[in-house]
């Protein structure tokens, strides 16, 4: 019979070190597994009542977001194939949440907006998550907050950090507030 595994050290919030080892290293990553799970939880529920995945949600998302985005900018946020984002966006229209429109200075573009149905399931979609954000933000104050979307942007590839930051509009002023 084999014993348990002893757990790792609690989590210490002033934690300032230079050097990290293995061990904290794979801690971070696995509570970034499991994060993601969870948060994604949240979406995949209201998701699922309507026969939708992850791909349609951040297609409604970025669509929501910047209303009148062009397939090749939703292409470039995404970082997805033509192929897999057209059989998405070509759902998100045929069941009424999405619509395209066809460029006015250049015809070949298509412009996508959300229609109010696809308004209600993005809001319901955002409420999930947004809820689980909030209580954590608060718990965790202005300060863990501000450390911890610096993480994250840290952890975005540095050739595309600038042009994410500008796409999430929130540069992360000194001291985390708004």
């Amino acid at each position: 019979m084999t014993q348990p595994r002893s757990r790792p050290a609690k989590l210490s919030g002033g934690e300032r070190l230079l050097f990290l080892t293995d061990d904290q290293l794979r801690q971070g990553v696995e509570l970034m597994f499991f994060a993601y799970r969870d948060m994604v939880a949240d979406a995949d529920r209201v998701l699922a009542e309507r026969g939708y995945g992850r791909a349609h949600h951040r297609c409604l998302h970025f669509i929501w977001r910047r209303p009148g985005l062009s397939v090749a900018e939703l292409l470039d946020i995404l970082s997805v194939t033509k192929q897999s984002l057209n059989r998405v966006l070509r759902q998100l229209v045929r069941d009424g949440l999405v619509e395209s429109r066809v460029g006015q200075a250049d015809r070949r573009q298509r412009l996508l907006r959300l229609t109010p149905r696809g308004e209600e399931l993005v809001r319901d979609l955002a409420n999930a998550q947004n809820a689980r954000m909030r209580r954590v933000f608060l718990e965790a104050g202005p300060e863990a907050v501000h450390g911890f979307k610096t993480v994250l942007a840290g952890m975005i590839d540095e050739g595309r950090r600038a042009a994410v930051l500008d796409l999430v509009e929130d540069r992360f002023p000194e001291g985390g507030k708004r």
